[in-house]
């Protein structure tokens, strides 16, 4: 860790006294952000008999959060490109604290819908552009290193937020869950207006249409994928993913044609960049349809309590606790694509053997083969997402953090679909046939999908080694 904070001749990024705290305000910052959007999950039944509403319409206390995000993620990344990475930050911070605040006030459903609403906005100022500032507070020399302890705080509190959630909610109310994040705002906002570097930005227009098209189809796609887990009409769902289809096309000859355009997709000119981003896409697919799998198998076919599921899921985060840092250390040393492809390969057996549990596995057979796939997720994230920033050029740094974002939202939300289809499928049958038979096979033809996603992650990964080393890009 002391090597993070080491100077040498000719670094760039901030000095390594600075560093040290810098890092602090992006640990918090990140850890809050990715945070909420799990560790409300758990406590949807609590709040819906607290405030005396429906439980499927408390769902929308965890899907506004999640649609705020994934409607400005990319308008947030050229926002940051236009005005500053810092500023933007500390804006995202700060809306995400007061609206926390506000949610734990909250004395009605629709009140704390638009309170999770906002604060799915800070947090997406915040997540779009993490990484570029990653970027401008380390050295390149280091850029692996940081960008592994940064996948390492989400892959882990992405895990840990319903234990944390479930934990705290056996001692205190459900508006804790949101006042917690109100002084650590405040303390992240204080140290980051002392440490963060002083990016002005580069000025100029700010596409308004293209984020208004961006915001339609992100927000179309992520409610369509919402009304799917739910089992809405497919009427409803055609038209949504057909709305999604026409404000994309719109959005990128919107984006080809404008002078100073919200996602200048000229980025994706660098092979080396498209085949990173189509890495992470199609491993976030695979990652997301076994953590929404899985505790279908858990409770459903092994009987499992949801304190014991929970727990379950815990070699993951250890896993790539234990081997992101590492990963982000060789990406500084070896080649990226290298890495990435032998994480990847570790993740698809993982996936595999999960796929293959039997039909009474005990709680030893999962926890192995789920530190497997934490192993392999942990060597791949880090190496890749060094991958895609160091063939951005400098200048597009926000829009490489950006894109990763979207990534990893889609990545999640498609994965989440697909689950929710096989679901779909098997339910017809629930009433003539054993449910614990059902939601396993059900469940093992989900994670069958996962390994196969992930199969298709690391096939494009290989393709990446034989171009070796990618150079270096800062203009």
């Amino acid at each position: 860790m002391s090597r993070l904070f080491g100077d040498l001749e000719g670094d760039d990024g901030l000095p390594g006294a600075v560093r040290r705290v810098a890092i602090i305000v992006m640990i918090l910052g990140t850890s809050m952000t990715v945070l909420d959007g799990s560790i409300v999950n758990v406590a949807l039944p609590m709040i819906a008999r607290s405030l005396s509403v429906d439980p499927a319409a408390a769902v929308w206390i965890a899907n506004a959060y999640i649609l705020a995000g994934a409607m400005t993620m990319v308008a947030f990344a050229s926002i940051g490109e236009v005005f500053g990475f810092r500023r933007l930050y500390m804006c995202g911070i700060l809306v995400f604290t007061l609206a926390s605040l506000g949610c734990a006030l909250s004395p009605s459903l629709p009140v704390l819908n638009g309170m999770r609403f906002l604060q799915g906005l800070g947090g997406a100022a915040a997540m779009s552009i993490g990484p570029a500032l990653y970027r401008y507070i380390f050295p390149t020399r280091l850029l692996g290193t940081a960008l592994g302890i940064n996948a390492l705080v989400v892959a882990s509190s992405t895990a840990a937020g319903p234990a944390i959630g479930g934990l705290m909610l056996s001692v205190l109310s459900w508006p804790w869950l949101f006042a917690v994040n109100v002084p650590i705002g405040i303390v992240t906002l204080l140290l980051a207006r002392r440490v963060l570097p002083r990016n002005p930005g580069r000025g100029g227009k700010f596409d308004a249409t293209g984020a208004l098209l961006s915001a339609i189809a992100l927000g179309s796609f992520v409610m369509a994928v919402d009304g799917l887990s739910r089992h809405d009409s497919w009427t409803q769902e055609l038209l949504l993913g057909g709305v999604a289809l026409i404000s994309t096309v719109l959005f990128i000859i919107r984006q080809r044609k404008y002078s100073a355009p919200l996602l200048p997709l000229d980025i994706f000119a660098s092979q080396r960049f498209s085949m990173a981003v189509a890495t992470s896409l199609c491993s976030f697919v695979g990652q997301g349809i076994a953590f929404i799998a899985l505790p279908f198998l858990f409770q459903g076919a092994y009987g499992f309590s949801p304190l014991l599921s929970a727990a379950l899921f815990t070699p993951w985060p250890v896993a790539i606790a234990l081997t992101a840092p590492i990963a982000g250390r060789l990406a500084d040393r070896y080649p990226a694509a290298l890495l990435s492809t032998c994480g990847l390969l570790v993740l698809t057996l993982g996936l595999i053997l999960l796929a293959c549990l039997g039909e009474h596995a005990s709680v030893a057979d999962i926890l192995w083969r789920a530190f497997i796939c934490g192993l392999g997720f942990g060597f791949f994230q880090s190496p890749n997402n060094r991958e895609m920033l160091s063939n951005a050029p400098r200048s597009r740094s926000g829009t490489a953090s950006g894109v990763l974002a979207i990534a990893r939202t889609f990545g999640q939300s498609v994965g989440a679909a697909l689950v929710a289809v096989v679901l779909a499928a098997t339910s017809v049958a629930q009433a003539s046939a054993n449910t614990a038979q059902l939601d396993a096979s059900a469940v093992h033809l989900s994670l069958w999908l996962a390994s196969s996603a992930t199969l298709l992650a690391t096939i494009i990964s290989a393709l990446r080694i034989r171009h070796g080393r990618a150079p270096e890009l800062t203009a």
